[in-house]
């Protein structure tokens, strides 16, 4: 197509609500439109990037054994109600009525509903392991959306959930997953750290999220500098995958809220980093914290029923 006959319209002018260079430069260059407070058009331009970053994402969780699937935005509350989190997930979340006065939300995130998902279909260990992922719109209802699309209500995002019969099996599939989040960041020509993170509302006991360095971070970054220069792994054999993520753990790497100073300390001085960062991805592993109260079980080899071990991997598209 000619440029003359493409929809790309640029902007002379910096809008005032555009704070950060990221932000200002999207809307200058014609790639996004905000329509409301953290919801934007992609217009042309950005869509194409988007779709592009949405590429290399999806190849990525293939290469790493995931399987695609596609679930809906609207969510009936029964399943947040079994495991409890229809009232505790907070006014981030959007609560919605039919006409047939049935309660619905607009998705945050899809625990509940691929937990329900799973045990309709899947009874037997035989069947397991599992890693099945989409790339769908989610909204959550930002107190404060800022910072263009990095700080938005409705955003595109790669929400992926593993599904083991037992907690050893449940590592590796974490594992697969932080390799696969490094390698992504790679192609996307980002350096992204991964620092141990609180589980927030999603839940269980062991948690990564993975931080770019940026002035404009929301999150201040504590961490070894040996970190900045590691390499993506590239493709790894799963038996070398505890390996390769325990030569990036073995270094410390927190944000503020994490942060033990006693620890950091114990870094040589001219290792220690501390900046800004933006968070471009989180991963999970809960155990049965959806599964048991859903009863989401699976028989094992030992003829033992149990519920299933999972784990939730998200990424912001």
């Amino acid at each position: 197509m000619r440029l003359s006959n493409y929809f790309l319209p640029l902007l002379k002018e910096t809008p005032s609500e555009a704070t950060i260079a990221s932000h200002r430069y999207m809307l200058r260059a014609g790639m996004v439109k905000q329509d409301s407070a953290g919801i934007y058009i992609w217009l042309p331009l950005g869509f194409k990037v988007l779709k592009k970053i949405e590429k290399i994402v999806r190849e990525e969780q293939n290469k790493a054994g995931a399987v695609e699937i596609l679930m809906p935005t609207i969510q009936s509350s029964s399943h947040w109600k079994e495991t409890g989190r229809y009232d505790a997930y907070g006014p981030e979340m959007l609560r919605i009525k039919d006409r047939g006065d049935r309660e619905l939300l607009y998705g945050p995130t899809n625990e509940d509903m691929i937990t329900d998902m799973f045990r309709t279909y899947v009874k037997s260990y035989r069947d397991l392991p599992q890693i099945l992922y989409h790339i769908q719109w989610k909204f959550r209802d930002e107190r404060r959306p800022r910072f263009g699309v990095m700080r938005g209500r409705e955003f595109l995002m790669k929400d992926a959930y593993s599904f083991d019969v037992d907690l050893e099996s449940a590592r590796l599939s974490y594992n697969k997953q932080f390799v696969a989040y490094l390698n992504t960041y790679e192609r996307l020509g980002l350096k992204a750290i991964p620092l141990r993170a609180d589980t927030g509302p999603i839940g269980g006991d062991l948690s990564h999220e993975f931080l770019i360095l940026a002035e404009t971070g929301e999150s201040k970054v504590y961490c070894h500098s040996d970190l900045l220069d590691m390499e993506a792994p590239g493709s790894v054999m799963e038996k070398d995958l505890q390996e390769v993520v325990d030569s990036r753990t073995s270094f410390y790497a927190r944000a503020d809220e994490m942060h033990e100073q006693s620890k950091f300390d114990e870094i040589p001085e001219n290792k220690q980093v501390v900046a800004r960062g933006i968070e471009v991805g989180h991963i999970f592993q809960f155990g049965d914290k959806y599964s048991k109260p859903m009863n989401a079980n699976v028989q094992g080899a030992n003829g033992k029923v149990s519920p299933v071990m999972m784990g939730s991997y998200g990424v912001g598209v």
